[in-house]
């Protein structure tokens, strides 16, 4: 009988609603950063790197390219606020809060001074942090990047919604959406919200003058949301930057048979020497 007991009480706690539906816990570390618990991966070893994924995307979607890249260097790879693991308690994300989010996260773990990837809106994170502290990083590589938001960009926000999103990119949201439907709504309207915003990406000649990061643009002439003005612009802004313009390449033209070549040309530039 008290085998019974122990038996079926076990049982009730495994089918209680609050066991069946909690989440495994996070693979990296957490710490809380101006009203956000950021989650961030830490691995390899070497000189640190930083990772900075697009919106809607995660740390866990750097995938082959993080592991290669682990191989060289210590990666810290964050999931951006609202994002991945990371919360967002008052809806405020923006690339301009996300660099200051990544420059706490950056002082509690110590490094003053990293070399940095960044991924779409993850590149303007950079932006931000390398017009705001110049001397944070050394030298860093922008892909699929924008100093400012064109009209055809603003058509895509202004059009988007569940629905409308092509299905690799609801695929990989939903596959960074931990926490459900929900969160990747969120995502969603917060994507839309930008179609108005003149503010977050709006940089400046002056300001994109003052980077001192070496800094390596990668550019798809075939990107339908940036057009290859814009990485141009960039190129002739930023005193001690390169310009690399992917023939037939799309938005993030780094994958597939493009991989090993991006990884090749993005550890050379970042280990040269000033």
């Amino acid at each position: 009988m008290w085998l019974f007991s122990r038996l079926a009480a076990l049982l009730l706690i495994l089918l209680s609603p609050s066991v069946a539906l909690a989440q495994p816990s996070p693979p990296g570390r957490v710490i809380h950063v101006n009203g956000s618990d950021l989650h961030y991966l830490d691995r390899g070893k070497g000189d640190p790197l930083l990772l900075v994924h697009g919106f809607g995307d995660c740390a866990a979607n750097w995938g082959s390219i993080a592991d290669a890249l682990a191989e060289n260097y210590r990666l810290i790879i964050p999931d951006l606020r609202g994002h991945g693991w990371s919360t967002d308690p008052a809806g405020s994300f923006s690339t301009l809060q996300s660099s200051k989010d990544l420059a706490a996260l950056l002082n509690a773990l110590g490094l003053r001074r990293v070399r940095a990837i960044g991924a779409s809106a993850g590149g303007m994170v950079l932006l931000h942090l390398a017009t705001r502290e110049p001397d944070r990083i050394s030298s860093m590589v922008l892909v699929g990047t924008a100093s400012r938001i064109p009209d055809q960009r603003r058509a895509i926000l202004r059009g988007t919604t569940m629905e409308t999103l092509p299905s690799e990119v609801r695929d990989r949201w939903r596959s960074c959406a931990v926490r459900g439907d929900n969160q990747m709504r969120r995502m969603v309207d917060r994507f839309r919200s930008f179609v108005n915003d003149t503010d977050d990406v709006n940089f400046s000649a002056a300001q994109l003058h003052a980077i001192r990061a070496r800094t390596l643009i990668v550019h798809g002439d075939r990107d339908v949301s940036f057009p290859v003005e814009i990485p141009v612009e960039m190129y002739r802004g930023i005193a001690n930057s390169e310009l690399w313009i992917v023939p037939n390449g799309g938005h993030m033209p780094i994958w597939g048979d493009r991989k090993s070549g991006f990884l090749r040309t993005a550890r050379e530039f970042l280990d040269r020497k000033p």
